[in-house]
């Protein structure tokens, strides 16, 4: 069964929602049968990065909130992430387009490490405070995962993976897809942003018992091979 995800790396749900999915996976017992695959969306596409404003003076800007105001709610939100054992660094983020960012899983997922590029990329934003709209750091946090630093590199100059990341817009866009975190499992079933975590066990499980249904295996009847001929000649 296939999980797809759409996320934007600088959504501060959309790491929530990343564990909680998580969680729910670890205690599924078919965990093992059922692949997640990461969806680029960009929430601001035109934003332009500036390493030196912090994303709360950003926040408050657009807004229309003086900083103390920005620093109010957006605590909500950390605190949330706590319970999920996420620590946010609200302080510290810094204004960055992830644009080449998802690029860059995009490549990671081509080589089985779309989730740790992922991860990667949501915990150097959210708790280290790096700014990961720069080209450097975007290679250094991919060795990291394991991907090749010249291949990264070449991507990161040339353009590559844009198209994808466009398409996977695209895509949302046929979904009616309206905020991230966005959840789509098994093709049939939809969740919108970091619901409860008991939203997303009740949403996995019903998903898995209807994949399992269409994809049972093939129920015998009678194995006896009589009146038939096998794969040896023998009739």
């Amino acid at each position: 069964m296939k999980i797809e995800i759409w996320s934007d790396i600088v959504c501060p749900f959309c790491y929530i929602g990343k564990r909680r999915i998580e969680n729910a996976l670890k205690n599924h017992p078919h965990a093992d049968k059922i692949e997640v695959e990461w969806k680029s969306f960009l929430l601001n596409p035109d934003m332009v990065s500036d390493p030196n404003k912090r994303n709360l003076e950003y926040l408050a800007e657009i807004k229309g909130w003086s900083l103390e105001q920005a620093r109010q709610i957006t605590q909500q939100v950390v605190d949330m992430a706590a319970q999920e054992g996420l620590e946010y660094n609200m302080d510290q983020a810094v204004v960055a387009n992830p644009k080449d960012a998802h690029r860059v899983i995009q490549y990671a997922k081509t080589q089985g490490l779309g989730d740790a590029m992922k991860e990667r990329f949501l915990k150097a934003y959210f708790t280290e405070g790096k700014n990961i709209a720069d080209f450097e750091t975007i290679t250094t946090l991919a060795v990291e995962v394991g991907l090749d630093a010249d291949k990264v590199k070449e991507v990161l100059d040339s353009g590559e993976y844009a198209e994808k990341v466009q398409y996977d817009i695209y895509e949302s866009q046929q979904l009616g897809v309206r905020g991230v975190p966005f959840f789509v499992l098994d093709g049939k079933y939809g969740i919108s942003g970091a619901q409860h975590p008991d939203v997303f066990k009740e949403t996995l499980d019903k998903a898995w018992s209807n994949y399992a249904q269409v994809n049972s295996p093939l129920e015998m009847v009678n194995s006896d091979n009589k009146d038939a001929c096998d794969i040896d000649g023998e009739c």
